[in-house]
């Protein structure tokens, strides 16, 4: 039995409302208030936890997959995307809110920093050119997010598994074509 401490208990309140809200009304229009209130809690808990309520986004994806994703062993940088997709996947309705949020403290932004060190294992598996490293990760970090922003507002959101294929295909395209260079 796992036993979480008040502050967890709260903050997963406050994201529960949060996810809740955002199935109602478009985030832009949600503010802390409402989210206080769809849990009977004040401001100055909600202050107490997060900075704002990109802050609360923030937490809820590193609470529901970062944390259970570092205690994985995983075979590969493929194996830690497909579990990632996944996720996205099991949350989709959710993510494809969240990733059309733009502006500072996006979680855009947070995941892009977090799916640059994943992306860098998958690349070093295919990529020869160890010199410009730095500039694949940053091209395909933008190119991944963007392809997952379609993925999951396609209506026909194809299954994670053929999401990923497709990942490692132009994947595999490019460093074919890098190497006839």
């Amino acid at each position: 039995m796992v036993f979480l401490s008040d502050s967890n208990i709260t903050k997963r309140s406050l994201a529960s409302a949060l996810k809740s809200l955002m199935e109602e009304m478009p985030f832009a229009k949600i503010t802390v208030g409402d989210i206080c209130e769809a849990c009977n809690m004040n401001r100055k808990s909600f202050y107490y936890h997060f900075r704002d309520k990109y802050d609360l986004i923030n937490w809820i994806y590193d609470t529901e997959f970062i944390s259970v994703a570092r205690s994985k062993l995983y075979a590969s940088g493929w194996s830690r995307v497909a579990d990632l997709c996944a996720y996205f996947y099991e949350n989709r309705s959710f993510y494809n809110k969240v990733l059309a949020i733009e502006g500072q403290n996006s979680f855009s932004d947070h995941f892009r920093e977090l799916i640059a060190p994943v992306l860098e294992e998958v690349l070093r598996e295919i990529l020869p050119e160890k010199d410009v490293l730095d500039f694949h990760i940053n091209f395909f970090s933008d190119a991944f997010i963007c392809a997952l922003e379609r993925w999951l507002r396609d209506k026909n959101c194809v299954p994670p598994e053929e999401f990923i294929a497709l990942l490692q295909s132009c994947l595999q395209i490019a460093a074919a074509r890098s190497q006839n260079f």
